[in-house]
């Protein structure tokens, strides 16, 4: 079968992107489309056949992606995917709003529903400190995204989600029903050596991710600065700035941290700390692969991959209260760093892999049968972007 995978672009190398990388190994033959890209950065994918869409040439003059989201419905749409039997799309925003030819099986794997159109508009325009002169317009511009978005779902064969959270979302925005595969923890994670400490003996405890408010590193260094705990924040974005100047003594802000070096840095920590809510949460998963429990808000992804009391240690809110009790209750638990990565492995890439075969074959084997007619949602074009 000839097949395709999607992505909604790919300027840096995230969670969203290892799984474009782990569907490109699964299907080494499948091009993969994309709005934008910085090819230079994508090491996992450095073999894949990449094609870019027009908005590539301003991506490069203005150097963030952020700005053309507007333009990016349009820019899916004209993919020519006429000659593939299987599109796989792995989406977040955009990418499931391909145009499918009636004759492909289209299965989307999606990350979430646009959050910033559907449930974090205020959080996104406060967040990117956008004027007040332009909220209204791009208040206007986010509701017709999530008219293009209800849309568009609508020329999804297969939804497949990545978290019950994300499931229950598709539900309620889409009105459509979904599997749940988690995403895939990279080899490396689960093959690296083991800290022989226990984690109550190790020197710090990290977070890790994109500096970028929702995530709330800020609690983080303001529970690490009252506690005098040693805390180490591993990530770039457009927050670094203002953690760092609120951090104190304790606290460490490493930047960027190559791909190599993160088994060592999470097989180090006393605990990993995720206080957000997150559609699944790749990072909470490579900790406790790394054999590292976590300190995680209970709410999100992290309810379907960490253990409370076994892999981790659920809070109840985002303040430095919930987040001191949860730290009490984390040094009085002897914790196994064995068992902790053998709860990993059950989200190893080789099972996602093989349950993103048999979701595949069974939905080309459903079209055989079905011998599906052409869908009037797959063909018809919306009037958003440019």
């Amino acid at each position: 079968m000839r097949t395709a995978i999607i992505a909604d672009w790919l300027p840096t190398f995230g969670g969203a992107e290892h799984v474009v990388a782990s569907l490109h190994r699964e299907f080494p033959e499948a091009p993969v489309f994309t709005t934008v890209a910085r090819p230079e950065r994508l090491c996992s994918l450095q073999h894949a056949d990449i094609r870019l869409s027009r908005l590539q040439r301003i991506f490069r003059i203005i150097g963030t992606h952020t700005v053309l989201l507007p333009w990016m419905p349009r820019a899916v749409e004209g993919f020519d995917l006429r000659n593939f039997d299987v599109i796989l799309s792995s989406s977040h925003a955009v990418g499931k709003g391909i145009i499918p030819p009636s004759t492909a099986v289209h299965i989307c794997y999606c990350h979430t529903p646009i959050r910033y159109g559907w449930e974090m508009e205020e959080l996104y325009l406060q967040d990117f400190h956008i004027p007040e002169i332009l909220r209204k317009p791009i208040r206007n511009r986010l509701m017709q995204i999530r008219r293009w978005d209800m849309t568009s779902s609508k020329r999804v064969d297969c939804f497949i989600a990545n978290s019950r959270t994300t499931q229950e979302r598709i539900k309620r925005f889409y009105g459509r029903e979904s599997i749940v595969i988690h995403p895939p923890v990279e080899e490396k994670f689960l093959k690296s050596p083991l800290d022989t400490r226990l984690p109550r003996d190790r020197h710090y405890f990290l977070a890790l991710g994109r500096l970028v408010p929702y995530k709330r590193f800020d609690l983080l260094v303001e529970t690490a600065n009252t506690l005098k705990l040693p805390l180490k924040i591993a990530g770039t974005g457009h927050d670094f700035r203002r953690l760092k100047s609120i951090a104190g003594p304790t606290v460490e802000l490493l930047g960027f941290v190559p791909d190599h070096a993160l088994p060592e840095l999470y097989a180090g920590a006393r605990a990993f700390f995720f206080p957000q809510i997150e559609d699944a949460g790749v990072a909470a998963l490579e900790a406790q692969a790394s054999g590292t429990p976590v300190i995680a808000l209970g709410q999100g992804g992290a309810l379907d991959t960490v253990i409370d009391g076994k892999t981790g240690i659920f809070f109840e809110e985002q303040s430095v209260d919930s987040i001191t009790k949860a730290i009490d209750r984390f040094s009085v638990i002897a914790w196994s760093p064995k068992t902790i990565r053998e709860h990993a492995e059950q989200f190893s890439e080789e099972i996602f892999r093989q349950k993103i075969r048999t979701v595949v074959k069974e939905n080309v084997h459903r079209y055989k049968r079905s011998k599906k007619t052409p869908k009037p949602a797959s063909i018809a074009k919306t009037s958003v972007g440019a």
